[in-house]
């Protein structure tokens, strides 16, 4: 570590205008990165070079995965089941907002050398700083079922029912041991891994778009043209979902601290522009991957599903005279006129029956490869939050083993003494559950980067403050209105609803303590006392030596 100058201290720390970047060395903690960086190609250039977008390409597409988890999926097809092609604009406004707000925790942990978790760390008094770290928890453990939901349900399909829901909820605590097992095998080497399923994903769902073959015209339509003619609440509610289901909250600190995994020099602000440049070209690919696979799906199913009822899907099954189709239609569906409520075990059965057996299990392998890819993100962010906040270092199995049985128990007892229904209706209260954690990645995020004794230079400009904070503000509004929504569906009992004005009285407390620090922040000021840099990015912080494997 290095030791620095009382003088030097005082003389740096006056240059308000510039950032103490050679010092940031030194900020860095020993963190799961510090032994294992990939090396970036020494180049003074300041031209483009795709050797060093190579050497950036891995955090962003692990992020992606985010936006292409069992849950995300099943928001797609609802979406295109309920609103038809209309909310495809939706989809792609909340990719681009979810960009902005990476765009910003990638900048953090590139310019400070401390992802978002550590930073609560440093910046936050020790209650309200467990408190967010329960809330980051809660949304890696319900990232941690629609996963495990997912899984159990593609390997439902794929063995024709031979392994239970239950069986597969199981499964899913020894494939997530498989994937902390490769990781041994290096960093890249688990990218190429990821790089890999977000393919099988974009060959799967494009297999089904290319057998559906909806109308490019009004793919291209909805995508571009916002507007929703005739939109009942349904539809509103579900193009609130959409943007709920989008943008998760554990996202920002996980790819805060994948960023974290190049060795970039931060003794010079050059190379520092270059890191950001790179990370967010290839943040941008990543995301556009991301948003393909989606509008594959929401295209799909609202060919194929908008307005369709349960006995118009089970004629088309019988018109296909496969008995095991036939039967799963029938038990699924019934023989009614409602329209048809999707989810994802439905919509295999209805690509089956409309594109052959086959478009079902290439389904099943896609909702197959979004479980497990999305599997190992969760475990990278919920070591990084633990690691964070809490200053602590558990070997990954451990952590792995805790998050994954309490995510496992209520999972499994939904699957093995309820229906496949109810499991699957699960993912959307999982969805709400997450939208209420998102303020806590949201705010912290921007009150830190928009902080000059943090960033220095590199901090956002008053433009990229403005649209920053009302962006973060409609999110958090549209994702409060649809856990509202979702709560008046559930039609509680009195003192249900007498314990969620408790509870909401105390989260809107939380949220105006985070909101008054962002405040703190637009100011320059430091949020503990004293000057930020000098307590924080000038002092070496002693570190105790890993114990992650």
């Amino acid at each position: 570590m290095a030791v620095f100058e009382s003088g030097e201290k005082k003389e740096e720390c006056s240059k308000r205008d510039e950032t103490p970047t050679h010092y940031y060395e030194a900020n860095e903690r020993d963190t799961y990165f510090s032994n294992e960086k990939v090396i970036v190609p020494e180049d003074d250039s300041h031209n483009f070079s795709f050797k060093k977008l190579w050497a950036f390409t891995g955090p962003g597409f692990l992020m992606s995965i985010a936006y292409l988890d069992p849950g995300n999926i099943e928001s797609d097809l609802q979406s295109g089941t309920v609103g038809n092609y209309r909310l495809l604009w939706v989809l792609f406004s909340a990719t681009i907002l979810g960009f902005l707000m990476q765009t910003l925790a990638t900048k953090l942990g590139v310019v400070t050398g401390l992802h978002l978790a550590e930073m609560c760390f440093k910046q936050y008094k020790k209650v309200p700083r467990l408190i967010l770290w329960i809330m980051i928890e809660i949304a890696v453990i319900g990232s941690d079922m629609q996963e495990v939901i997912g899984t159990a349900i593609a390997l439902y399909l794929l063995s024709n029912k031979l392994i239970p829901l239950w069986l597969g909820c199981l499964i899913t605590i020894f494939d997530t041991f498989t994937f902390l097992f490769l990781d041994k095998y290096g960093l890249r080497k688990l990218e190429l891994l990821f790089g890999f399923l977000i393919a099988v994903m974009g060959i799967t769902f494009g297999y089904e778009y290319i057998v559906a073959q909806p109308p490019a015209l009004e793919v291209s339509k909805g995508l571009l043209i916002p507007m929703c003619k005739d939109c009942d609440s349904e539809v509103i509610l579900q193009a609130v979902g959409v943007i709920g289901a989008v943008i998760m909250p554990h996202n920002l600190y996980l790819h805060s601290a994948l960023v974290k995994s190049r060795d970039i020099n931060r003794s010079k602000p050059a190379k520092i522009i270059e890191a950001n440049m790179y990370y967010y070209i290839e943040s941008a690919i990543a995301l556009v991957c991301s948003l393909i696979i989606n509008i594959f799906v929401v295209s799909v199913f609202a060919f194929g599903l908008f307005k369709t009822t349960n006995s118009d899907l089970v004629q088309k099954c019988q018109a296909t005279e496969n008995d095991y189709l036939i039967g799963l239609a029938r038990e699924e569906f019934g023989n009614n006129t409602d329209f048809v409520d999707a989810d994802i075990y439905k919509g295999g059965i209805f690509l089956g029956c409309s594109f052959g057996t086959a478009a079902m299990y290439i389904w099943a392998v896609g909702i197959l490869a979004a479980g497990q890819s999305s599997t190992m993100t969760g475990t990278y962010a919920g070591q990084f939050a633990m690691e964070g906040f809490l200053d602590l270092r558990w070997p990954r199995w451990k952590r792995v083993l805790l998050t994954r049985s309490i995510a496992m128990i209520p999972t499994f007892c939904t699957a093995f003494f309820t229906s496949l229904s109810d499991l699957t209706r699960l993912n959307d209260y999982l969805n709400a559950v997450m939208s209420l954690q998102l303020p806590f990645a949201l705010i912290p995020t921007i009150a830190f980067t928009c902080n000059k004794q943090i960033m220095g230079q590199f901090v956002n400009g008053i433009v990229l403050n403005i649209i920053s904070i009302l962006l973060a503000m409609v999110i958090i509004s549209i994702n409060i209105f649809f856990v509202s929504e979702k709560l008046i569906q559930a039609e509680l009992p009195i003192y249900g609803l007498s314990m969620i004005c408790v509870l909401s009285v105390f989260y809107f407390a939380l949220i105006a303590y985070f909101s008054f620090h962002l405040y703190i922040g637009l100011r320059g000021k430091s949020v503990d006392k004293g000057s930020m840099v000098e307590k924080y990015v000038m002092t070496p912080i002693k570190t105790s030596p890993s114990t992650t494997p």
